[in-house]
């Protein structure tokens, strides 16, 4: 309804509404409960709560609307999307110009004609909405449609936001071509002997995963020229001339193209066996020239439209970057275009410079490839830190000879298979665009754009908010695209911008009306030079003691609030060095807002009468707190690592101890130990959790070191152990160092006791039973002992008492014994018989 600016009432079949749901049904369609997801309902209340506070919130304090310096129809339109405008002749007669720019509501109770209000509101199209494919492979591989919708357009008023939702889907079976990028430098020689049979073992594992798969080689060493290159004339045909351990080589060169993608994989062991190695000077290698050859040279390559295209660079030493070819005088940037000769070659290699990583990034992007660095593990941390500058790579550590290599393409592609992330093409800058995923647990996670942990079939959804910040200028239009990174499917987004007034259309120039010295627009009189008032019949300089009244906000107030000029009943603002004075008494400015580092708003909002008015995406009382929150999702997907709230687009850690952009990093954690376990299992056993659903490269990327003993004494680290299935005992120490990585040292194998000796074990038992019975026995004896000498004490006690009372009793006499002595018997006896006689 750009034409009136009311309110319309389209038929829901036209698929036309202010939103559009997650499942692919315009928004105003009704469905069943019972098909709408939770995650959708939580969605869709959270974003009525915010409409409707956007709407109140002015109401409770200032009428930004009326407090405004709208004097058209347009300027009403801009200061606030809930801000509406009266196009009715009459009303409004004897206020302020800004009257008319009012609440709907508010302009209805006061008599404005509901036909005669200019209201446009956002609203969304769909043009084009394929439902998603299921399978990548077969009759209807060239019609596989992994996004929906295709096409929308979106028309939008400044500061109204609107949504959509959108749909991806990674299909089963899905067509892959890929390229296999090999440093042929000296220091690969033992790697290029391992990949000589690469194809066939390469493709029967990926025939595994897709019934479509196509593989390529090419190679690279660096720019024949000093000082990258030896360039005497004895190097140039052999550049290891003189080199004893490996005397012959092929010359140097910077990019080959040996094999274009073929699903014949013969044919790749075939141009694999014939390759030899080359030389060049200086560590760094030309991979990135090579990469960049590789992504552009789409024909010669052979990338197809309809497949994944799978990019891996195999290499053991860093690359060189942008302005390095200066070293060698080579001062013309890369500009990003096809290089090949007849002989497949690179021929811009000694002409151009290196590329850089931007360039690198936007080509791979724009050709949807993904990039897989299989570097050696002492190169991890430097590619790691190229993926976060390059979206859609990933990093994975080669062995020294190369002996993992198809492991190593089977992990990355299925980590690129388990996620997904939208990226945006053509960002208008006056656009402003919010994103809310809802991966497999349905639950809403706004600021966040990527969906991990999937599995091959699985949908995602994702809501869009869209805010366009200004007005273009008339009859420009914008566009853009949403598109998954390293898919060739795309969403694209048509705006045009709701910025005019119906009734704009009939304006009348030199009006009756407005005294014949103006144009009548909208109910209102601009007018000519040197005209003032509501229908343009004063003249400048004209005052009265009537018309100042009239320019005072309230009695006792400044007349003009002091920064502004009373003619002809209406404030004449002044001019000011630091921006703009308006409102019906000069009282508001777009200067005096709260600022952030010197930065008006931050720059991420918009001055109105003191406060700040916020871009979507951030808030605050000088909107410097970011509501992105992509960027506190750790590797494991949660919030700041469940240690700590994301604030402002930052983590802050609660957790005491904990650490890092996204509080991953905890040594005294409580559960430091039990995270840091999965990784020492999957790592190093292939066991555990992490084990079996190809996530344990994706977040278990701490440098782990194997060791015989290990070192507890060391105050940063902390000791961890656990006891495994086979009832052994695992020990690991677990540190931060000041660099910032983490650091795991293990065991090389868990410490397991030996089996029970069965003669020890009898005569431990035998000896036990001995020691026990003397143990006993010297119980028992000391027991009798003490018992022994009790008795015999008082027995004794006993004896002496008895001795005392025999003494004294006064009864008892003592016995007397009688004792015969022998005499001479015959004196006895004549004595006797004299006697008788």
């Amino acid at each position: 309804m750009s034409g009136s600016g009311r309110r319309s009432s389209k038929p829901a079949a036209e698929e036309k509404t202010r939103g559009w749901g997650f499942d692919g049904a315009p928004a105003g369609t009704r469905r069943g409960d019972g098909m709408r997801s939770p995650g959708t309902l939580a969605w869709r209340a959270a974003l009525c709560c915010v409409l409707l506070e956007t709407v109140l919130l002015p109401a409770r304090g200032l009428n930004m609307c009326m407090s405004g310096s709208a004097t058209s129809c347009e300027e009403c339109l801009l200061i606030h999307p809930s801000c509406a405008w009266c196009a009715q002749e009459e009303f409004g007669r004897g206020r302020s110009l800004t009257s008319r720019c009012d609440f709907s509501q508010n302009l209805q109770k006061r008599g404005c004609d509901a036909r005669l209000i200019e209201f446009p509101t956002s609203s969304i199209s769909v043009l084009q909405n394929m439902p998603l494919s299921s399978k990548g492979s077969g009759s209807t591989q060239y019609d596989v449609v992994q996004i929906m919708p295709q096409k929308i357009s979106v028309s939008l008023r400044p500061g109204d936001q609107t949504w959509f939702g959108l749909q991806v889907r990674q299909v089963e079976d899905y067509p892959v071509d890929l390229y296999y990028l090999m440093d042929l430098s000296l220091s690969m020689k033992d790697d290029l002997d391992t990949i000589r049979n690469l194809g066939t073992k390469l493709a029967l594992e990926m025939g595994k995963l897709t019934s479509n798969f196509r593989l390529g080689f090419g190679s690279f060493v660096d720019k024949n020229m000093s000082p990258f290159s030896y360039t005497a004339p004895k190097y140039q045909e052999n550049p290891c001339n003189g080199y004893k351990l490996f005397p012959n080589c092929v010359p140097t060169f910077g990019f080959r193209n040996i094999l274009s993608l073929t699903d014949k994989v013969d044919r790749f062991n075939e141009e694999v066996q014939k390759q030899m190695v080359s030389r060049n000077r200086d560590a760094p290698e030309g991979g990135f020239d090579a990469i960049l050859q590789a992504a552009v040279c789409k024909e010669e390559i052979g990338w197809r439209k309809e497949a994944y295209h799978l990019l891996v660079f195999a290499t053991d030493d860093v690359p060189h970057l942008a302005l390095d070819g200066r070293l060698g005088g080579l001062v013309q940037p890369h500009d990003g275009r096809c290089h090949l000769d007849n002989q497949n070659e690179y021929s811009g290699s000694t002409k151009m410079d290196y590329p850089s990583l931007a360039l690198l990034g936007e080509k791979l992007a724009e050709n949807n490839i993904f990039l897989i660095f299989a570097v050696t593990k002492r190169l991890y941390v430097i590619y790691k830190n190229f993926t976060a500058l390059i979206p859609g790579t990933t990093v994975e550590i080669l062995d020294q000879d190369s002996k993992n290599v198809i492991q190593l393409i089977i992990a990355a592609y299925n980590n690129i298979r388990s996620k997904v992330e939208l990226s945006v093409w053509d960002h208008p800058e006056d656009i402003g665009l919010s994103f809310t995923a809802t991966c497999q647990d349905g639950k809403p996670l706004p600021g966040l754009r990527k969906c991990a942990d999937l599995k091959i079939g699985d949908t995602v959804s994702f809501n869009v908010s869209v805010e366009a910040r200004s007005c273009p200028p008339r009859g420009a239009d914008r566009s853009f695209t949403i598109k998954p990174v390293g898919f060739k499917d795309r969403l694209e987004v048509t705006v045009d911008y709701r910025c005019d007034c119906g009734c704009s259309r009939k304006a009348q120039t030199n009006s009756s009306i407005c005294s014949a010295t103006g144009t009548y627009n909208c109910g209102t009189c601009h007018c000519e030079p040197g005209y003032l008032g509501a229908r343009c019949e004063c003249q400048e300089g004209e005052a009265s003691s009537v018309y100042l009244s009239a320019c005072r906000e309230a009695e006792g107030k400044q007349i003009c609030s002091g920064r502004g000029e009373c003619s002809c009943n209406q404030c004449l603002c002044y001019e000011s060095e630091f921006g703009k004075i308006y409102g019906g008494y000069c009282e508001c400015d777009d200067f005096t807002c709260a600022r952030h580092k010197g930065i008006l708003c931050s720059g991420h909002g918009e001055c109105h009468c003191g406060e700040c008015k916020c871009h979507a995406g951030y808030v605050g009382d000088n909107c410097n707190c970011s509501t992105e929150t992509s960027a506190c999702v750790a590797d494991d997907g949660q919030m700041c690592s469940g240690r700590g709230g994301c604030v402002c687009g930052r983590c802050l850690c609660t957790e005491p101890g904990a650490f890092g952009d996204t509080c991953e990093k905890c040594p005294t954690c409580p559960d430091a130990c039990g995270t840091k376990r999965e990784c020492i299992e999957c790592r190093l056993f292939n066991s555990g959790r992490l084990a079996d659903n190809q996530t344990c490269q994706r977040l278990c990327k701490d440098e782990i070191i194997t060791v015989e003993a290990l070192d507890t004494e060391d105050p940063g680290s902390v000791l961890c152990l656990y006891k495994t299935d086979t009832d052994c005992v695992m020990k690991f120490t677990y540190s931060e160092h000041a660099s910032g990585r983490s650091v795991l040292t293990a065991l090389k194998e868990p410490e397991c006791g030996g089996g029970p000796d069965a003669p020890m074990v009898l005569l431990a038992v035998v000896g036990s039973i001995l020691l026990v019975g003397v143990v006993l026995l010297a119980v028992w004896k000391l027991a009798i002992t003490v018992h022994d000498r009790r008795e015999f004490a008082r027995f004794q006690s006993a004896r002496s008492r008895a001795r005392y009372e025999m003494a004294s009793n006064p009864l008892y006499k003592q016995p007397v014994s009688t004792h015969f002595v022998e005499t001479d018997f015959n004196a006895y006896g004549k004595s006797f018989n004299g006697g008788v006689h």
